[in-house]
């Protein structure tokens, strides 16, 4: 059976690639912060599915962090034919009064340890010349986010990473896919986490589930694809956010954003 790694598997679109994959008869390597909710979807996951599941509690917010989970996967004699970087963090709010420390938290989460992963797997891969990686960006990294400016940032580098590498990784015929996700607004924690600034109030209706986007990624993944947008809505707001100049799309997304951004009490 072939192994995937997820990383923020605890909960969300984790959780759900966890599952997806489990479905397609992956054996599976859960990463996250906390022990005990990977402990329990590790024990669920072995009995429903009668997989084989590891483990490992890790922070992905610390320098040199994704060095440490490579060499903790390989001392465990695993080989990983997937990697799911679906590990990542927000904030919401006024980029001066966010916390310096959180937002080089986000960029060393979103960015430095999502690529350092993506390097020392792809190369991992490239010399079996075999594998697939799924990196989950968002919707936002095709657009300046006033508020969460930093966070889109993080997702256009993501995106742009990922879309070339696939294009590299295809002239040098060594068999590995490249996919970038671009999920729009789900229903995550994300949207409601006061670790993470303001509540972003958004309608339900404009929220998709975090199945579906899992289900999108990995079918996505899995057929080749260099970039999944999943949902018509969203690929109709990217393809519209293309068409119109910044000089009128940012000061409209910034409206946006503050309009429906709550401060918790």
């Amino acid at each position: 059976m072939p192994t995937a790694l997820v990383t923020g598997a605890s909960d969300g679109i984790g959780t759900e690639f966890c599952y997806v994959l489990a479905e397609r008869g992956y054996n599976l390597i859960l990463v996250a912060r906390r022990r005990k909710r990977l402990e329990d979807l590790k024990n669920h996951l072995t009995k429903d599915f009668g997989i084989t599941c590891s483990a490992i509690s890790h922070d992905l917010s610390k320098p040199g962090a994704a060095r440490e989970l490579f060499d903790s996967v390989s001392e465990l004699d695993l080989t990983v034919d997937l990697l799911v970087n679906n590990a990542g963090l927000l904030q919401n709010g006024f980029f001066t009064d966010i916390d310096l420390a959180t937002q080089e938290n986000m960029i060393m989460v979103n960015i430095i340890n999502l690529t350092a992963l993506t390097h020392l797997y792809s190369k991992d891969m490239a010399e079996r010349r075999s594998g697939h990686i799924l990196n989950v960006a968002s919707l936002t990294g095709i657009m300046p986010i006033p508020n969460q400016n930093v966070y889109a940032a993080t997702k256009a580098f993501v995106l742009s990473f990922g879309r070339s590498l696939h294009n590299e990784m295809k002239a040098q015929r060594c068999n590995v896919i490249i996919t970038t996700l671009c999920p729009g607004f789900t229903a995550t924690k994300m949207m409601d986490n006061r670790g993470q600034g303001a509540k972003l109030a958004i309608p339900v209706a404009m929220m998709q589930s975090p199945r579906k986007v899992a289900e999108a990624g990995i079918t996505g993944c899995l057929a080749g694809k260099d970039m999944v947008i999943p949902g018509i809505a969203n690929r109709i707001i990217s393809v519209v956010a293309g068409l119109l100049p910044n000089r009128f799309l940012v000061p409209a997304l910034g409206r946006f954003y503050r309009a429906n951004m709550k401060s918790y009490e």
